[in-house]
């Protein structure tokens, strides 16, 4: 030990410089490395993303401008009315139980998804009358409406600007207005929302990349849904809820929409709902981190004969009850063409 001399340390302290240069440069590499293969996944989820897209919809020119559908199923038509973040192809795979149940299921890209331009006019009434155009285009007088979460303000203006082109009318988690105590908003913001705003829904990379690092991220702030619901869920159900997210790709397609959405629920009023003559049925859950539970219950409340069925837990998805509401809308729908109002 005493033996050791000062060029015996320099040249200890100098293979341990060039060890510690070699692992920096090891991890470095690593790390370009995962990031290489993470990129390669993300070009390889976003291209399937578009692939699923084309070819799946056709654009129609109507008076109210283009308008993106596509449809499926045969039957009586419903009219899918898809919610935040959607497009026709949430459209119709949210309304692919009740193409199995004998209805045609017709999906359209509201404004600012897709393939359907946002106009000058992108308001709720405006989207409405897009609808009507929509069904003059397929050649069809009437049919029930569907919506879902930021669907609803069109549908629910649809009834009451078009009456006579609704024949029954189904509001799921819907957006809607409701009187609370102090003039607050009629709709909550989860947690996280406004981050994702700023975040994942400005860039497809940024979406995909949140979207597999931190999927609790996304159910609370996206979809409304408290995290520990989906955990415990069934299988079926944890993938029904990994589909949604998934079907937000391309992000970049649908932002648009997304911001359109946010401004007219975030400045929800209150319609004639007392005009609607349509039979009607809201649904919702008394978790959904929304707060659409009181909407849906308060829009039955001023509509004429309509119906709310409620669930206590589930989220703004109805985790646990998808089966459940499918069965009660295919019902209601079932009751109205066998009884139908005078």
């Amino acid at each position: 030990m005493y033996g050791y001399t000062v060029g015996d340390a320099a040249h200890t302290l100098k293979r341990m410089s060039s060890s510690t240069r070699r692992v920096g440069i090891a991890v470095l590499a690593l790390a370009v490395a995962i990031v290489l293969i993470g990129y390669g996944f993300y070009r390889r989820d976003v291209a399937a993303a578009h692939a699923r897209l084309i070819g799946a919809s056709e654009v129609v020119t109507t008076p109210c401008g283009p308008i993106e559908y596509a449809s499926s199923g045969t039957g009586p038509p419903v009219l899918f009315v898809h919610g935040a973040g959607g497009g026709f192809d949430q459209g119709l795979a949210f309304g692919a139980p009740l193409a199995a149940h004998g209805y045609r299921v017709i999906a359209p890209s509201r404004f600012g998804y897709l393939r359907t331009p946002l106009p000058a006019d992108a308001s709720a009434a405006a989207q409405a009358d897009a609808h009507a155009c929509l069904l003059d285009e397929l050649g069809l007088e009437r049919a029930a409406v569907a919506a879902g979460s930021a669907g609803a303000p069109s549908a629910l203006q649809l009834a009451v600007r078009h009456p006579e082109r609704v024949t029954a009318l189904v509001l799921i988690v819907p957006a809607a207005f409701v009187p609370r105590p102090d003039g607050a908003a009629p709709l909550h913001t989860p947690s996280g929302t406004q981050r994702l705003f700023g975040t994942a829904l400005n860039s497809d990379f940024l979406f995909w990349a949140i979207r597999r690092a931190a999927p609790n991220v996304m159910i609370q702030g996206l979809l409304g849904t408290p995290p520990e619901l989906v955990a415990r869920a069934e299988e079926s159900e944890r993938a029904r809820v990994a589909g949604i997210l998934d079907m937000i790709l391309p992000v970049s397609d649908r932002r648009l929409g997304l911001l359109n959405d946010a401004e007219i629920t975030t400045h929800l009023e209150r319609y004639a709902l007392e005009r609607i003559a349509a039979p009607t049925l809201t649904i919702s859950v008394a978790d959904d981190l929304y707060g659409t539970y009181d909407a849906a219950r308060y829009t039955a409340e001023q509509i004429p004969g309509a119906r709310f069925v409620g669930f206590a837990e589930g989220g703004h998805v109805f985790v646990g009850h998808d089966a459940e509401v499918t069965n009660a809308i295919a019902n209601f729908l079932l009751l109205i063409a066998t009884h139908p109002p005078p």
